[in-house]
């Protein structure tokens, strides 16, 4: 793991305080729920324990635009980094959700820990994909350093991306390094009208070509495509698949509803949630599975055809039936029955790795029990 006890508590006062949180909650056999601003409390199974606040661990420690490369404490809110970043036209090319909560709309830690990505993630990967390196404050109340700050150092690197979806069960995330991006320079969204069979037909047929497709979405019989990189291959490939062009304004829009998930159908989606009437699930399958007509129901298609959203009332064996048919699995993201667990069955093996490590992070099981699965 290449991990050392960094202990840097006595000269840093807000993270002494959390040491001495986790000592104290470890002697007493306590709980913690680990939170920043909550946005995504909903995510998971139910949180549990004393709260454990990290939004006082704020700041940017160090960004080299460049390098392409920023270390930012945990607390840190998202928009802030986001901000920051847009100074120098870079940019978090996963492009995570911003949710909602009590505090505001998520912070960096937060957004490691969910692993959350949005419209991009099928073409340029997700929120582990660009963690260069994180400080961790485990169990023990040992503060560990994984990774590093160059996009080079890969001691270590594996298990500073495995935090990325752990939603804390192994420790309190105090500070990651993530590699950036230059803003695109140019971007074009198209809009075709389409069922669901034949844009799948067309995003596989788009898939498997050298254009510069950058997010795609299907919904109620739309299909909406972002192109984005070099203006000369995105005008090329603009003119090589037709469609309506969205002005620029209308586009961005879109785009920033379906990432923070507050476009029409997340907000049908989390109306039904709340009342009661259905659950919001989301299906990782093969990007050339059939459409899932078995499951009916209100569907949003991503990532080329890879993210199914399903709104329902179907009971859950019945969904993940319909998604390992196809290949993949499914998670309930957000409803108010989650006695079926939220998150896919594990294998034997895999669950054997999950406990491992969370034994060997987190032996006391103090950090969101049962949290990602309940015997974590």
């Amino acid at each position: 793991m290449n991990a050392m006890n960094d202990t840097p508590g006595a000269t840093d006062p807000v993270l002494a305080r959390l040491i001495d949180q986790v000592q104290t909650a470890r002697a007493a056999k306590g709980t913690l729920e680990i939170r920043g601003h909550g946005s995504k409390r909903f995510y998971g199974e139910a949180p549990r324990g004393e709260l454990l606040d990290t939004r006082p661990l704020a700041g940017i420690s160090s960004y080299e635009p460049t390098e392409l490369v920023v270390t930012v404490r945990a607390g840190t809110p998202l928009e802030e980094l986001e901000a920051a970043l847009a100074e120098q036209n870079q940019y978090l090319p996963f492009e995570p959700p911003r949710l909602p909560g009590e505090g505001g709309r998520g912070t960096v830690g937060g957004m490691v820990a969910a692993g959350l990505a949005g419209p991009a993630r099928a073409s340029v990967g997700t929120v582990r994909d660009f963690v260069l390196g994180a400080t961790l404050l485990n169990g023990q109340a040992e503060v560990l350093s994984f990774g590093g700050q160059v996009m080079k150092n890969v001691a270590g690197y594996d298990v500073a991306r495995v935090l990325a979806g752990s939603l804390g069960i192994l420790g309190v995330i105090c500070e990651v390094s993530l590699k950036v991006l230059p803003v695109p320079v140019a971007t074009r969204t198209l809009r075709f009208d389409l069922d669901q069979e034949q844009a799948l037909r067309h995003l596989n047929l788009w898939g498997g070509q050298p254009l510069p497709v950058n997010a795609s979405a299907w919904w109620n019989g739309t299909l909406v495509v972002r192109l984005s990189g070099a203006r000369a291959a995105v005008d090329a490939a603009g003119a090589k698949l037709g469609g309506e062009v969205l002005p620029e304004d209308q586009a961005t829009a879109f785009w920033t509803g379906l990432r923070d998930q507050r476009d029409d159908f997340f907000q049908l989606a989390f109306t039904a949630v709340t009342q009661g009437t259905r659950s919001l699930w989301r299906l990782s399958v093969p990007q050339t599975a059939a459409p899932l007509a078995e499951l009916g129901g209100g569907q949003l298609v991503e990532w080329g055809g890879a993210q199914r959203w399903l709104l329902s009332e179907l009971p859950a064996a019945q969904v993940r039936q319909a998604a390992q048919r196809a290949g993949g699995h499914a998670v309930l993201y957000a409803g108010l029955d989650k006695s079926a667990g939220v998150f896919a069955p594990l294998s034997p093996a895999l669950s054997r790795i999950h406990r491992q490590m969370k034994a060997a992070f987190d032996p006391d099981r103090v950090f969101n029990p049962g949290r990602l699965y309940p015997d974590l």
